[in-house]
């Protein structure tokens, strides 16, 4: 999480809002946004010696300690509340210990206590992977099953639905250090992305204006390159030529899951469901893939070029 990401905080209070993954990439980019529009901002964190949680601290969010195989310490957290923002760790996320039955538990858990508790709305983060339905893949059909349960509910809720996150294009172990990148989609196909900031400021308006999305389920990216164009974009920001490239077939029959993955970007399932347009006008102005990668991405990229990892392609 950059260190300035707390800058211009307003003074004001607008109300309360719990932020779950704070110490992450969408729940701080949340946290972030609504700090800057005066709202106080309560983040629930296992570890308050951690070098995230004291700059959540610092920059006027209020830490409180817990987890979720404590559900009393969830519920004493969303005390008073006016908002929720609602994203679970999940089995895909590297050293997340979290099995799928487990990210359910949390994800309904953390709803039943927003109603019990008369939060005034809650915001659940899913994956636009699901727009289509069911996957076949148990850790993104988890979501579906939490966005069911949320509207069951009587509590007022938006679900919002990211694309693939930009901050992706810029890890190590894709090949980057290598001048290749590697991916699910064709060359020439298109697919949509969105940059964590976005979905922080996207979350923000949200919650801020219930009785607008109240309801509502929302598919936001804010980009839709293709394989090739994905290229050019990280050959200009890099400075040097960026090739692209599909996981290869030897690679993905060797892997079940990123087979089935490549399967569902292949069906256009993966690729977005966004109308970029319509949120550009709801929303204000969106990270493009090249704007992106030519600034709040830059230093990432440059981390990764540096990387001597292997490229996933040849694992």
């Amino acid at each position: 999480m950059p260190s300035d990401m707390y800058k211009h905080v307003q003074t004001q209070t607008r109300g309360t809002v719990l932020v779950f993954g704070a110490t992450g990439k969408q729940g701080g980019a949340v946290a972030a946004a609504l700090r800057a529009k005066g709202w106080a901002v309560r983040a629930l964190v296992r570890n308050t010696a951690r070098e995230e949680v004291k700059r959540l601290g610092a920059a006027g969010i209020a830490i409180f300690e817990g987890a979720f195989a404590d559900m009393a310490s969830v519920e004493n957290a969303m005390e008073g509340v006016d908002a929720v923002f609602s994203v679970q760790p999940h089995s895909g996320s590297a050293g997340s210990g979290i099995t799928d039955a487990e990210e359910v538990r949390i994800g309904k858990s953390i709803a039943d206590i927003a109603m019990r508790s008369g939060v005034r709305h809650l915001v659940y983060s899913s994956a636009g992977i699901i727009s289509r339905g069911r996957t076949g893949l148990p850790n993104l059909d988890t979501k579906i099953e939490i966005e069911e349960h949320i509207r069951s509910l009587d509590l007022p809720s938006t679900i919002i639905r990211p694309a693939t996150f930009t901050d992706l294009f810029t890890l190590p172990g894709f090949g980057l250090d290598q001048g290749t990148f590697s991916f699910f989609v064709h060359p020439d196909q298109p697919f949509q992305a969105i940059a964590v900031d976005d979905i922080g400021k996207i979350g923000a308006q949200i919650i801020e204006h219930p009785s607008v999305y109240a309801g509502r389920t929302i598919e936001i990216a804010g980009d839709e390159p293709t394989g090739l164009e994905l290229a050019d974009a990280l050959s200009h920001a890099a400075g040097r030529k960026i090739t692209y490239h599909r996981f290869p077939d030897r690679v993905l029959n060797g892997n079940e899951f990123l087979r089935r993955n490549a399967k569902l970007f292949e069906e256009g399932r993966a690729t977005g469901n966004a109308d970029i347009a319509a949120l550009k006008k709801e929303f204000g102005p969106l990270w493009s893939v090249s704007d992106w990668l030519e600034g709040p991405g830059k230093s990432a990229l440059q981390a990764a070029l540096a990387s001597d990892d292997r490229p996933l392609a040849l694992r």
